[in-house]
C-alpha cells in the first residue's frame, strides 16, 4: 500500500506539514537561482545571437515555484519569455526552435557566471514548444526542474483585470487547441498564486497522490489542480476546512470523469460573440470537460488516462486516508458535477453529454 493510503484521515495537515511543505530555506535557494538565471536570459542571453535585435520584454515565472504551491524534493519552475521579435501567435510557432537553441547554447556556456550546473532534457519534436532542464547547485545537493518558454506577449502590460476580448478572438482563428498557452501564464498563476493558504496546501496533498499513482499517459497535474481549485470552490470556500473532505471531494469527481464539464469566466466570458459560440461548442463536447482558465482553447478533458487515473481514485477512496476514526468513510462536498451553459438568451442551456 502507497504511503498516502495508510495516513489517517485526521492526519492529513501533519503529513503535509512533515512530508510535502518546502522549507524556507529551500525556497530562498530556489528564489535565487531563478532570480539569476532571469536576469541572465533579460540582460545578456541574446546579446550576440545570429538574429539581431531580440529583446526580452518580460520574463514570468510559472510552475509550481511561481505559483507559491512548490512541494518538498519536487520543484519545477516555468519560465516563460516574452519576446519583441513575436508580434502574433503565428511568429512565435514560426520562430520558437531558433530561439531554443540559442537559449540552450548560452547556458551551456554560461554556467561558470550563474555557479549552477545545467542539464539539458533533449526534445524529440522538431519544432519543440518549450527547453527542458535541471539546475543543482555546485554548493548543496538541491535542484530544480526548469522549463523555459518562448512567447508572443499578447497581454501586454497586465493590470489583473480581464484581457481585451481581442486577445481571445486572434487564438480562436489560429485553430490550435492550447498551443499558445504560454502566452497566458500571467493569468494561470494569478489564478493559483492569489488562492488561500490552506487550499495550496491542498494542492500539494493532491499533486502529491497524482506523483504515488502516475503512470505513462495520465492527464496533466494541472488539470487536478484546476479540479481542486473548483471542489473548493464549490464545497466550502472557507480559508479553514477539513484537508480530508477536500482530498476525498477531487478524488470523487476523478471517478465520475465523465459527468464533469467545469470552466470560468474570470479571463474570458459569453459577452463578445465569437467567444460566446466557441465556448458553446467547446462545452459541448464529450465530457469530462475541463477548460483552462486562462486559455479557452486547452481543453484537459480531451487528454488520455482519466479511465485509469479514475481507477486510482476509486481505490484511494477506501483507504485510511479517506476514512474516519471510527472507520467510516469521509463524505465528499456536495458540488456540482457539470456547471450549466447558457445557450441562448431565452435561458435554455446545452444538456449534450
Amino acid at each position: 500500500m502507497n504511503f498516502l493510503g495508510r495516513v489517517g484521515s485526521w492526519e492529513l495537515d501533519k503529513f503535509h506539514e512533515d512530508y510535502l511543505n518546502p522549507k524556507e530555506e529551500f525556497l530562498r535557494k530556489a528564489r535565487q537561482a531563478i532570480d539569476r538565471i532571469c536576469e541572465f536570459l533579460k540582460r545578456r542571453c541574446f546579446q550576440d545571437a545570429p538574429l539581431r535585435g531580440i529583446k526580452v520584454l518580460k520574463v514570468v515565472k510559472g510552475g509550481s515555484l511561481g505559483k507559491g504551491t512548490s512541494m518538498k524534493n519536487g520543484s519545477d519552475a516555468d519560465l516563460v519569455l516574452f519576446l519583441n521579435i513575436f508580434r502574433s501567435y503565428t511568429d512565435q510557432e514560426k520562430d520558437r526552435k531558433m530561439i531554443i537553441e540559442e537559449i540552450e547554447r548560452q547556458l551551456n556556456e554560461c554556467q561558470e557566471v550563474l555557479n549552477l550546473e545545467v542539464f539539458f532534457e533533449k526534445s524529440k519534436w522538431s519544432n519543440p514548444r518549450v527547453l527542458q532542464f535541471r539546475l543543482r547547485s555546485k554548493e548543496s545537493d538541491d535542484s530544480i526542474e526548469f522549463d523555459v518558454l518562448p512567447a508572443y506577449d499578447t497581454l501586454g502590460h497586465y493590470d489583473r483585470s480581464m484581457p481585451n476580448p481581442q486577445i481571445y478572438v486572434d487564438l480562436i482563428r489560429t485553430g490550435k487547441s492550447g498551443e499558445f498557452s504560454p502566452c497566458f501564464t500571467e493569468l494561470q498563476k494569478n489564478f493559483i498564486v492569489r488562492r488561500d493558504t490552506k487550499l495550496k496546501s491542498l494542492i500539494r496533498l493532491v499533486k502529491h497522490w497524482y506523483n504515488e499513482v502516475k503512470e505513462k499517459s495520465f492527464p496533466p497535474k494541472y488539470a487536478l489542480e484546476l479540479l481542486t481549485v473548483y471542489a473548493w470552490e464549490q464545497g466550502s470556500g472557507k480559508t479553514i476546512f477539513n484537508t480530508a473532505e477536500g482530498f476525498r471531494t477531487v478524488l470523487w469527481l476523478i471517478e465520475h470523469y465523465k459527468e464533469i464539464r467545469i470552466y470560468w469566466t474570470e479571463y474570458y466570458d459569453f459577452q463578445n460573440e465569437i467567444i460566446k459560440q466557441y465556448l458553446q461548442k467547446q462545452l459541448c463536447k464529450n465530457r469530462p470537460v475541463i477548460l483552462d482558465p486562462a486559455d479557452p482553447t486547452a481543453n484537459f478533458g480531451e487528454a488520455k488516462g482519466w479511465d485509469r487515473l479514475a481507477e486510482k481514485a476509486r481505490c484511494y477512496a477506501s483507504m485510511n486516508c479517506c476514512r474516519k476514526r471510527d472507520g467510516s468513510l469521509v463524505q465528499p462536498w456536495d458540488v456540482p458535477l457539470a456547471k450549466e451553459v447558457p445557450w441562448e438568451e431565452g435561458g435554455s442551456y446545452c444538456t449534450l453529454l
